[in-house]
């Protein structure tokens, strides 16, 4: 197997995670999505979409993280991805709510257009409005995923157990930290997130991630404080 990704990538971390985390035989082959790799003719041809991680397992290619999470997760029988139909239900349930609806105004609404200059709109008060838009709405999904999803009791994102949705959930988290965010006011997301960082590979995984991190620091950001 093979997987196109990059370090800093937020939805390519948590399949290089879940893959060192179980110890799966697969080769990284990076895309520089910051020298616009994903663009070029050689890249196109294989993924139209221009995103990473797409995952070439044989013949069979497979794009979206959280695919490919639940892709690998049944292709090793891992328990992340229950086998009760509830439980499993919940999963998707949590990882539907990330893409749909977290990731649209925490992603796109307040960190991506500070920080990268193709997201940024052209117009000042458009941008203004664009990130303040989004950093109101972040703070709504941030209480429910605080106060619901995990709430006081649960270890994970479905409770006491780790699932795919821990790895997905976490990666789009922690994009927060490329804008300073402090989750001291989320303190059951603080827990969560905590907890899932002392997992053995992930110092290792996000390591590129972590230094980019390092290197916004002192900007003056719209950020979750």
């Amino acid at each position: 197997m093979k997987l196109y990704m990059h370090p800093v990538s937020t939805t390519s971390r948590p399949v290089m995670q879940f893959i060192a985390d179980n110890d799966i035989k697969c080769d990284m082959e990076v895309v520089d999505i910051l020298k616009g790799a994903h663009y070029e003719p050689a890249y196109s041809k294989i993924n139209p979409n221009h995103l990473i991680p797409m995952l070439e397992d044989g013949d069979f290619r497979l794009t979206e993280s959280a695919a490919i999470l639940r892709y690998l997760a049944e292709k090793i029988d891992s328990p992340t991805f229950p086998k009760d139909l509830k439980q499993r239900a919940r999963v998707n349930e949590v990882m539907d709510w990330f893409n749909s609806n977290f990731y649209r105004d925490w992603g796109y609404g307040l960190i991506y257009p500070q920080l990268f200059p193709h997201l940024k709109r052209e117009d000042a008060k458009v941008q203004e409005a664009v990130v303040a838009y989004g950093k109101e709405k972040s703070k709504i999904w941030l209480q429910i995923l605080n106060d619901h999803f995990i709430g006081p009791n649960h270890k994970y994102l479905v409770g006491d157990q780790l699932t795919v949705a821990d790895y997905f959930g976490a990666a789009i988290t922690t994009a927060g930290e490329l804008v300073h965010c402090d989750f001291s006011a989320y303190p059951n997301i603080k827990r969560w997130l905590d907890t899932f960082k002392a997992g053995p590979n992930y110092a290792k995984v996000y390591e590129t991630f972590n230094g980019f991190c390092a290197s916004t620091k002192g900007q003056p950001w719209q950020a979750i404080t």
